[in-house]
């Protein structure tokens, strides 16, 4: 008869040394190690063996895990009993077997198997991580819940390590890091010489035919909204991580991250549940994350992988269906046409986001755990209204419509270099932000002339980012007419994310500017693949008498009390600026 089962096996015939191999019934057996191997690299909780179709795409020596191991999730907590292992059978009504004791004893099952890992820090958190299988399916569910970030590595990913024979390829186009039109992936560092910049940015020899571009697990990202899947394939094979809906992610819907790196070793699949670079708001705690990692005989999955079977898995903070809300809004007003909109839900515990209608402007976010929110509008990246919502378990939270109130672009402007969205994309070097290193040689310069109002184009003429060390001190110049400097005018200059302490001070004609404050001092992010952080708008009110009619020079430059040298020196990226009347 056909069955799930777990079977327990001992190493070396050490009592104190089980594993647990799950035979799903679909051609997967996966191994989780029950004991601590006094390596991180081999600890307990790994997957130690992944067998698909008689092929191992696991390494023995190097675990496929959590972090860096659940042996290294917490400061101070390590040794043969930091990690509990726990294996067991699931029937459809969440009766529980537990795994046998005995060597090679076998438990068997119609239904399901789960294997929980659990670490405790010294303060009292709870990090607990779920293997879970379905008979019959070649996939291995997931479930990661934390009430304290690890303190080790500060951040939750789940990484599978995969022997680069059995898995030399990324995945497709149009998956986070995936085939490029030159037949590369941008996280494939195969055949790089030397690393750019510090030990995970790497450019290849002069004999190359790649030589002066760039390769990075950084630059396998896309925003999160925007991919479902990601993965490599490999002779008959393809593994493929699936995501849930993300809700105890932390930076939004456009957030970015890496999420491959493809080595002469391994192919790594990185699934992020947080990360600490670029990230722009608090880790979200109590969250129970979920996604897979999928087996094919090579093509990308087609549909998402059942779930519903995981209410009766006994998780820690599962939240069914029924016990979920949502909020409709019958629609958008105020909406610039062409431009791509979305609706975002978040506080400190879940975040959520849905596309409205992009005729009408309604919007449906489902599947939410109740609880006060803010909704947030966004045009393209740049949020343009909010409003708090309240979501109750099984019903939904109803707007009429929403109006549209706090676009910087409905101001008219006398000047605008750029668009109002929230990115620097549609500026110099805008398409290549995320794919590769400031320095590559597919980048256009990023110094450049004055640029002229009304002649000049954003397009070939203003840098998306500007490093105090590389490109300081940008030039635009523009005209006035007379009776346009007989009043104050108002300097806007918005920015998507900065580094190292930078923003914008301007000198217009002989006036200078106040300095702004500080901003805080985030991780790397402009050379890594992100413009995403937080959005700021910097006004300057120019007093009349410093403007003059005809040609006026406004010089802008990057300032920090940071020191930095090229392209990791204080800088920002632009989303746009412009030239208003003081209201």
């Amino acid at each position: 008869m056909a069955a799930i089962t777990i079977t327990t096996v001992y190493d070396g015939g050490n009592l104190a040394r089980p594993q647990y191999v799950i035979n799903t019934d679909s051609g997967l057996v996966f191994r989780v190690r029950g004991y601590d191997n006094g390596a991180s690299t081999t600890s307990a909780g790994d997957i130690s063996s992944m067998v698909f179709n008689g092929v191992e795409y696991a390494d023995a020596n190097r675990g496929t895990h959590v972090n860096s191991g659940a042996d290294f999730i917490y400061n101070g907590v390590s040794g043969p009993n930091a990690v509990a292992v726990k294996a067991e059978l699931v029937d459809a009504e969440g009766n529980l077997t537990p795994a046998s004791t005995a060597p090679n004893g076998v438990v068997s099952g119609e239904h399901y198997a789960r294997v929980t890992v659990t670490v405790r820090s010294t303060l009292g958190g709870v990090f607990t991580h779920y293997y879970m299988a379905r008979r019959g399916e070649h996939n291995i569910h997931m479930g990661t819940h934390f009430t304290e970030q690890p303190t080790t590595d500060a951040q939750v990913r789940f990484i599978a390590r995969v022997p680069i024979s059995r898995l030399p390829n990324g995945g497709p186009a149009g998956t986070p890091g995936g085939l490029s039109s030159q037949g590369t992936w941008a996280g494939d560092t195969r055949g790089t010489s030397f690393a750019v910049e510090s030990s995970d940015i790497f450019g290849f020899p002069a004999t190359s035919p790649f030589a002066g571009q760039t390769r990075s697990k950084h630059y396998a990202n896309m925003r999160l909204k925007d991919w479902q899947y990601f993965g490599g394939t490999g002779n008959n094979v393809g593994m493929w991580f699936w995501r849930g809906n993300n809700e105890g992610n932390s930076g939004g819907p456009f957030y970015r991250c890496l999420l491959q790196q493809i080595t002469t070793t391994y192919n790594e699949l990185t699934y992020m549940v947080n990360y600490g670079q670029a990230q722009t708001e608090p880790y979200r705690l109590g969250v129970l994350n979920l996604y897979t990692l999928m087996f094919t005989t090579g093509a990308p999955p087609t549909a998402a992988p059942d779930t519903r079977w995981h209410r009766v898995m006994g998780l820690v903070g599962y939240v069914p269906p029924e016990g979920r809300g949502g909020v409709v809004v019958g629609g958008l007003t105020g909406r610039v046409p062409g431009v791509p909109y979305t609706v975002g839900l978040s506080n400190a515990q879940a975040q959520y986001w849905a596309d409205p209608d992009p005729v009408t402007g309604a919007v449906n976010l489902e599947g939410a755990i109740p609880g006060n929110y803010t909704l947030t509008v966004f045009k393209d990246e740049l949020p343009v209204q909010t409003l708090p919502v309240t979501v109750t378990a099984n019903t939904s939270f109803a707007l009429d419509h929403i109006a549209i109130t706090n676009d910087p672009a409905s101001t008219p402007a006398l000047w605008r270099i750029g668009e109002w969205n929230g990115t620097p994309k549609e500026f110099i070097n805008g398409d290549k932000l995320t794919d590769m290193h400031p320095s590559d040689v597919r980048m256009a310069p990023w110094t450049v002339g004055p640029f002229v109002v009304g002649q000049s184009n954003p397009a070939t003429d203003w840098p998306a980012y500007q490093w105090q060390r590389v490109n300081n001190g940008l030039v635009v110049r523009f005209n006035l007419r007379r009776g346009q400097n007989t009043a104050p005018l108002r300097l806007r200059i918005g920015t998507t994310t900065a580094f190292a302490g930078g923003r914008p001070a301007v000198v217009v004609n002989s006036w200078n500017s106040s300095f702004p404050s500080a901003t805080p001092n985030l991780t790397r992010n402009l050379t890594t693949g992100s413009y995403r952080g937080i959005n700021r708008l910097y006004t300057w009110d120019i007093p009349a008498s410093q403007l003059v009619v005809g040609t006026n020079t406004l010089v802008i430059n990057t300032i920090s009390g940071t020191a930095g040298a090229g392209f990791l020196s204080p800088s920002i990226a632009f989303d746009a600026i412009d030239l208003v009347r003081v209201p």
